[in-house]
């Protein structure tokens, strides 16, 4: 009879856990707004692609250095024990062409990829998030936007580290002298002020009444085409009509028992991810390294220089270019990549070649709903506040993400990436991206939700976060907030670092050849699920005012 009341107990226990998991949800946003609204629509029966929904909307109001309507990204889900993925990248527009950032001498024209009208894609986040709601969402599309349409309205209070953003940004373009209308928009969003935006906010309501429509056609695409027009840019209403999201077969891994669900291309982030990954648990075999020790930091930085010789060679837009995945990820072929690795000496950077015969202001938000859905998202307009430029009558920022195509096979972007023919630019391609949404799941339960900004080192800062959580066994605020290192092949042996890192690691670094620069990059906002309890995490510091909720 004990026995059988001891199998009951056991049983209910663990029942009522699975209960307790299954009734928590948690956002990590890289603002409050966005955090609060994400809540709302969570407790209010909305699952996690409705909150993901109305989070970017808000976030193109709030987070305008990298929320956007004018921007794209990538968004992965887990909903009811299925992976899927929307690829909302923005495109090349039709008039676009392989040499349009040279001069007569074919060399790269210096900001013309970065700054300024031509440094736009064709946008991609409203059909996105339009697709996302026709597949997956469960509440009103009109209901969705109303948050993000009453604050572009009534106007939101200014965040400091917002207001220190927009004056960097307005002083720099002035030094630089850049002509862009960014400072016309934003000069006067003041710190703790009220700040209104009724162009954006009459774009948004167009949005809300006619879905994609309002933004791809019509009123809105008029005013996009006409202000192209006008000022030089090579966008049509006929390229905004045309574009498409796409849903893609998500990367899946298996990765010491889990589960891991990431971007593929024409995302290299989540290649790289799973390529790093799986070559330091080739490389450090039986070793156990101390969390940022300096042995561990120079295995990675190894590692790394393989990942983006790869990187730069073989990946860009797979409708336009066979990405060879499976052979990149191939267990005989990742274990040639690490042979010749030493732990005492640094690799030859020149040699390090393909092994077959990515502002960092991009901004990311996790999700968990009450049944255990998950979305990961990563979504951008390139670099800080994009290419500068507001469209005159919709009042939203414009992208830059010409420039995550290779203007020239070799030249670097913005961020340090080289690249190839298959990120050569041509029309109504996909420019290739770090961007990494990533989601790791065991036994069908999503055990961490992970991604961040930060150009390039959006990589580094997610396959870091997963060893951190997995490897290391951190708490959520640990495991986004402990200090991180990135090496990406070129610039030649530098690595950046948070502050945090030994400096008597630092020293032994740079004696082996290692250059250093201390770097605040990445946002990371993760969920982590440990024994079936959510706890999140939003990245702290000078440039972040994320917000992590688990309720």
């Amino acid at each position: 009879m004990n026995k059988i009341i001891i199998f009951i107990l056991i049983n209910l226990m663990f029942f009522s856990s699975n209960i307790t998991a299954k009734t928590q949800s948690a956002v990590a946003m890289p603002d409050s707004y966005s955090a609060n609204v994400a809540k709302e629509i969570l407790q209010s029966g909305g699952n996690a692609i409705d909150a993901a929904i109305a989070a970017q909307f808000v976030l193109a109001v709030t987070l305008p250095e990298a929320g956007n309507v004018g921007g794209g990204g990538f968004m992965t889900i887990y909903k009811d024990g299925i992976t899927d993925f929307l690829d909302y990248r923005e495109v090349a527009p039709k008039a676009a062409h392989r040499d349009m950032y040279l001069d007569k001498n074919k060399e790269v024209i210096p900001n013309l990829s970065v700054y300024g009208i031509l440094s736009a894609g064709v946008p991609g986040t409203v059909e996105g998030m339009w697709q996302a709601h026709k597949k997956y969402g469960t509440k009103p599309w009109k209901e969705l936007l109303a948050p993000a349409i009453n604050l572009a309205v009534k106007g939101f209070i200014v965040h400091p580290k917002l207001a220190s953003a927009i004056n960097w940004r307005v002083n720099s373009f002035a030094k630089e002298n850049i002509k862009v209308n960014f400072a016309q928009y934003f000069a006067q969003a003041k710190a703790n002020a009220v700040f209104k935006q009724p162009e954006l906010a009459e774009t948004l309501k167009r949005i809300a009444s006619d879905g994609r429509d309002g933004f791809y056609r019509g009123k809105t695409a008029k005013i996009i085409s006409d202000f192209m027009a006008k000022h030089g840019g090579i966008i049509t209403e006929k390229d905004l009509a045309n574009y498409q999201s796409k849903w893609r077969k998500p990367i899946e891994m298996k990765w010491r028992g889990y589960n891991v669900v990431t971007a593929p291309p024409p995302s290299s982030g989540g290649i790289a991810v799973l390529q790093w990954l799986k070559m330091y648990d080739l490389a450090k075999q039986d070793a156990n390294f101390s969390h940022n020790s300096q042995e561990y930091i120079h295995l990675l930085a190894e590692v790394g220089k393989r990942v983006f010789a790869d990187r730069a060679e073989y990946l860009g837009d797979p409708d336009f270019y066979q990405v060879p995945v499976e052979r990149l990820l191939a267990q005989t072929y990742l274990e040639s990549r690490v042979a010749d690795i030493s732990m005492e000496k640094i690799s030859v950077t020149e040699d390090i070649a393909p092994g077959l015969i990515e502002s960092r202001d991009t901004t990311h938000f996790s999700i968990v709903d009450q049944w255990g859905n998950a979305i990961s998202n990563t979504t951008t307009i390139n670099y800080t506040f994009g290419s500068g430029v507001v469209v005159e009558g919709a009042g939203f920022i414009l992208n830059d993400e010409m420039d995550d195509f290779s203007a020239k096979p070799g030249a670097p972007n913005i961020f340090g990436a080289v690249g190839g023919v298959a990120n050569e630019i041509q029309p109504n391609k996909r420019m290739l991206s770090s961007m990494s949404p990533t989601i790791l799941v065991k036994n069908g339960i999503v055990q961490l939700v992970t991604g961040s900004p930060g150009g390039t080192t959006i990589i580094t800062s997610v396959y870091q976060s997963i060893l951190n959580a997995i490897e290391f066994n951190m708490t959520a605020e640990n495991t986004a907030n402990m200090a991180r290192f990135h090496h990406q092949l070129l610039p030649k042996n530098k690595i950046a670092y948070h502050e945090g890192i030994n400096q008597e690691v630092l020293v032994k670094l740079r004696k082996m050849g290692y250059k250093t620069s201390l770097d605040n990059f990445g946002d990371l906002q993760l969920i982590i699920n440990k024994d079936n309890k959510l706890s999140a995490a939003s990245e702290s510091g000078s440039h972040n005012r994320g917000v992590a909720l688990v309720f």
